[in-house]
């Protein structure tokens, strides 16, 4: 599994890589803003099995990414992470958790979208 993360605070994007990594998931690339994120999004090379997105980004907020993502990658699926998750819409075919989250939520959250078995 390959999983591209999103997220402008270094420590933060820096925890969220160290929770999936402990989850299991070792193949993980970074990003720190959305066009960082587009040009792994636009490397036909990369498989990629998830997006997860911070959705204030300073360059594009992450609903403008993952409509991004999703011209360039229509089946790719996106996992949003707000500190502000009540009050967000979250686009058709899309998830959400709120931050903070646990590391079960995320990991549990993960394998919702992505149809593995717990």
């Amino acid at each position: 599994m390959q999983l591209l993360v999103v997220e402008d605070d270094d420590i933060v994007r820096m925890l969220m890589v160290e929770v999936l990594d402990e989850l299991g998931y070792k193949d993980i690339l970074e990003a720190d803003s959305g066009e960082q994120a587009l040009v792994a999004l636009e490397d036909s090379t990369l498989h990629l099995d998830l997006l997860m997105t911070d959705v204030g980004l300073p360059d594009m907020n992450g609903n403008e990414l993952a409509a991004k993502a999703r011209s360039l990658r229509p089946t790719l699926p996106v996992l949003f992470a707000s500190g502000y998750a009540e009050s967000m819409a979250v686009p058709e075919g899309m998830h959400m958790i709120g931050k903070p989250f646990s590391m079960e939520a995320l990991g549990d959250k993960i394998r919702s979208i992505l149809g593995e078995l717990p």
